[in-house]
């Protein structure tokens, strides 16, 4: 069932963020730029979780696309920056050359920049959402993405760098630079879909457990993964000097950790009282992936 799912929305997904970027009255130049970031593949994590947290409080999937290909825009944004030789400095990215290696390092900056802006204009524009949940959907999309959120995150790992952190802070900084995203997409699909505000809180507490069990998977990987499918060398975490769950844990150490975070995860599912076997077997998705 999951499968399927993914497929399918993966489809559309694409399909609908072309669409948007084709749509834009931009240089060529930009345009190949954003599309070859776009069409590099990724897992669409994040909008499907959205998309799935939207079908499981009975919404309907035209009004959670906009919002969806929203925060896959600006998910895409943050790794063209991240690799940029002033951050990360990564040449690979989803197996191809990084953004600013395949063009430039300023087109690659205007890509994101044009990424990030973008996302809340379709979301803004949408004929679906009503203004209550645009407002809502743009409060907390900023809030997620920017200097509270994901930004504070790549700030807080870039200051981490070569120092070894403990685990409190290790959370601190997935929790801000991959989790805030994923607890926007479940917490944007439940509301769009009619989660009450209990409901919505419970959907919060099981994202952010998402969102760390998809960071240690990311470490674990860093280990023991395939170099052909996880798309860049392994070994990357500690060649750029990062601290990880396992160089803190180690290795068994990080994979019981996550083990922790999946049933925190479902146990959260389940006080939200919504029966979805789709967020529930995303839990496994994004424990279990191999890339």
């Amino acid at each position: 069932m999951l499968g399927t799912f993914l497929e399918n929305k993966r489809s559309k997904l694409n399909q609908q963020m072309e669409q948007q970027i084709y749509s834009m009255q931009i240089p060529e130049k930009l345009r190949e730029s954003i599309l070859y970031s776009i069409e590099a593949g990724g897992k669409r994590i994040r909008p499907v979780l959205l998309l799935a947290a939207n079908e499981a409080f009975g919404g309907m999937e035209d009004r959670a696309l906009a919002p969806a290909c929203a925060v896959e825009m600006i998910h895409t944004y943050s790794l063209i920056h991240d690799d940029l030789p002033a951050m990360d400095d990564d040449d690979v990215r989803r197996g191809k050359p990084t953004n600013h290696m395949q063009f430039d390092e300023a087109t690659a900056i205007l890509a994101g920049d044009g990424l990030l802006t973008a996302a809340f204009h379709v979301i803004t524009a949408n004929d679906h959402l009503t203004d209550r949940e645009k407002v809502f959907l743009t409060r907390e999309l900023s809030k997620a993405s920017g200097a509270e959120g994901m930004v504070a995150g790549q700030m807080l790992d870039m200051e981490a760098e070569e120092k070894t952190l403990s685990l409190e802070e290790l959370e601190a900084i997935h929790r801000h630079k991959t989790g805030e995203l994923l607890r926007f997409s479940a917490v944007a699909g439940a509301f769009i879909g009619g989660a009450n505000p209990t409901q919505l809180r419970q959907i919060e507490t099981y994202a952010n457990y998402i969102g760390l069990l998809f960071q240690v998977q990311d470490d674990i990987l860093d280990v023991i993964g395939e170099e052909g499918e996880i798309g860049k060398p392994v070994g990357s975490d500690v060649t750029n000097h990062k601290s990880t769950y396992p160089q803190l844990l180690g290795l068994e150490g990080a994979i019981e950790h996550k083990q922790k975070y999946a049933e925190r995860a479902r146990a959260a599912l389940k006080e939200a009282g919504v029966d979805s076997s789709l967020l529930e077997d995303l839990i496994d998705y994004i424990s279990d992936r191999k890339n």
